[in-house]
């Protein structure tokens, strides 16, 4: 068996479908790499025909851009139908919150078998600190906007930063509240030992999954 024919063997593959992202995560590749030194982020939106072509071969599609948030593909939504209507199952890494409220409600109902995972760095009022130009208490009624709608829980991912160790259990309590999954990473992508975002804490437990199905 040859390797092309082994790739497409493959149950799932994950899609940078864009270049856009307007947050500034000084720890990202898109920060670190280009926008933090004036380059422009290279890349281009995936073409609706290429997109055909992925979901005809791959039966789980994974929308989690490393210099980009999917939601900023002009056409997203019809990405998210047509994969509904292949039977192809999807999951969504998004943290930008910089789509209108309402754009999203269309993005639920467009494929509600699609898992969601928001990331949500602490508190949704101190997210911001660390994802620049995040507006985290407005994703944070996203999540809660996609509950009813979606057949799976929404995901609430919560890297831990010095600025946000000591409020878990509060992040825990409201995730408990509006009924969502709280998931909790430790992140390697430090600046050296002395890096101001690392926790200070060593002895917090190193996953916390929290929800339920």
């Amino acid at each position: 068996m040859d390797d092309f024919t082994k790739l497409f063997q493959r149950y799932s593959v994950n899609l940078d479908i864009t270049h856009r992202c307007p947050l500034e995560c000084v720890c990202c590749q898109r920060y670190s790499s280009f926008t933090s030194k004036g380059l422009k982020v290279p890349g281009e939106d995936l073409s609706i025909d290429n997109y055909a072509k992925v979901i005809k071969y791959f039966k789980h599609i994974n929308f989690c851009g490393q210099v980009s948030d999917p939601v900023h593909h002009p056409k997203f939504i019809p990405f998210l139908e047509m994969a509904y209507e292949n039977g192809n199952s999807v999951s969504i890494h998004h943290a930008s919150a910089a789509k209108p409220e309402k754009w999203y409600k269309k993005a639920f109902e467009a494929n509600t078998k699609a898992r969601w995972t928001f990331g949500i760095d602490g508190l949704p009022e101190e997210s911001n600190m660390y994802r620049i130009n995040q507006d985290g208490e407005k994703l944070f009624r996203v999540m809660q906007t996609a509950r009813p709608i979606l057949e799976q829980k929404p995901v609430w991912q919560y890297i831990v930063f010095s600025y946000n160790e000591n409020n878990i259990e509060e992040a825990v309590r409201m995730a408990k509240e509006i009924d969502v999954k709280f998931m909790l990473l430790y992140s390697s992508r430090w600046r050296g030992s002395n890096d101001p975002l690392k926790p200070k804490n060593e002895k917090l437990s190193l996953n916390l999954y929290v929800g339920g199905n």
